[in-house]
Parts: structure tokens; C-alpha cells; sequence
């Protein structure tokens, strides 16, 4: 494992999985919303953006944690070695999601980019979690084991899973 894309779903538990992923590994962890949302909360011009993302999936060595655009999720695919999909019901996202809420009133979540408001980030996440069926459907998965064939691919599917996951795939390699 060299290179490392990891999505799901919002809160689908993508930045805890990389955290323990860059933790175990020494890799560099690069969140897609760090990267498109400045400081203050304002998001970065979009060439600006794509210029980064380029520079990180032509580097030896990277965790990237997050999905973005379409245009982008695919170069990722395609310059990954290994490709992580949290594929949590629909029930857990959404309780992942409301748990980071009511945590972020009190302190910032971890990997949560600087300025942006939890609240707003919070309800654009169920916004997206609505439309979710339309993208993350038996569509994606054909199109990643299609993509796999040169390429590690692990599709978390439970809690559990998602919690064991670096010990039973990185520790002790």
C-alpha cells in the first residue's frame, strides 16, 4: 500500500479509518475538505484545487480521505493502489453524522476543516446523504471491481469492520 484512496458516504467514519491508516503506516494523510476549504471556511478556486490534487496523486506515497468531484474521485481510482470503500448503512451514516454535530458544538471534529461552520457542513451532509442511492449503488461497486483488477480493493461493510480494519490489514504487515 502506497497509495491509499479511501470514500464513502459522509460520515461513513472516512477521516477516523485514515487517521489510524496514516497513524500505522507513516504514509501522508491529505483530506479532500482540508485541502478545498481555506482557513477562514471560504473554498478554494477550483484550478487552484485540481493543481493540488494532481500534485498529491502524482507523489510516491499518499492517504487521500474523502470523495470531491467526479472528475477528480476517478483520477484517484485510477493512481491508487489501493482503494478503500465505507459502505456503512444508511442508518449508521446518518448517526455518525448528527454525533459530529453535537460533538462539534462543543470542539472542533477531528479532521474537520478550520472555519467552515459544523452546523452548515452538518446539514450539507444530509443533504448529500439523501442523494447518496443515486451514486453509491451496485453501479460503483461494478465499476471498482472493474478498476481492481491491478489494485487492492476493501469494501467495509459494518462497524466492526471498519474498526479492525488496520489491525487486521496493516499491523503486523
Amino acid at each position: 500500500m502506497k497509495k491509499i484512496a479511501v470514500f464513502g458516504k459522509p460520515g461513513s467514519g472516512k477521516s477516523t479509518l485514515c487517521r489510524n491508516l496514516a497513524e500505522a503506516t507513516g504514509m501522508p494523510l491529505h483530506s479532500l475538505d482540508a485541502i478545498l476549504y481555506n482557513k477562514n471556511g471560504q473554498q478554494l478556486n477550483r484550478n487552484s484545487y485540481d493543481k493540488i490534487h494532481a500534485d498529491l496523486i502524482a507523489s510516491e506515497r499518499w492517504i487521500i480521505d474523502g470523495f470531491d468531484l467526479m472528475g477528480t474521485f476517478n483520477q484517484r481510482l485510477d493512481a491508487a493502489d489501493t482503494l478503500i470503500y465505507i459502505d456503512l448503512p444508511y442508518y449508521v451514516s446518518y448517526y455518525f453524522v448528527t454525533k459530529r454535530l453535537l460533538k462539534g458544538l462543543v470542539v472542533t471534529p477531528a479532521g474537520w476543516p478550520q472555519g467552515s461552520a459544523i452546523f452548515k457542513g452538518s446539514l450539507q451532509s444530509y443533504k448529500v446523504l439523501k442523494h447518496c442511492p443515486k451514486f453509491w449503488n451496485d453501479h460503483l461497486l461494478q465499476k471498482l471491481e472493474n478498476k481492481s483488477a491491478d489494485k487492492s480493493l476493501y469494501i467495509i461493510r459494518s462497524i466492526v469492520d471498519l474498526n479492525n480494519f488496520v489491525e487486521m490489514h496493516i499491523s503486523g504487515s
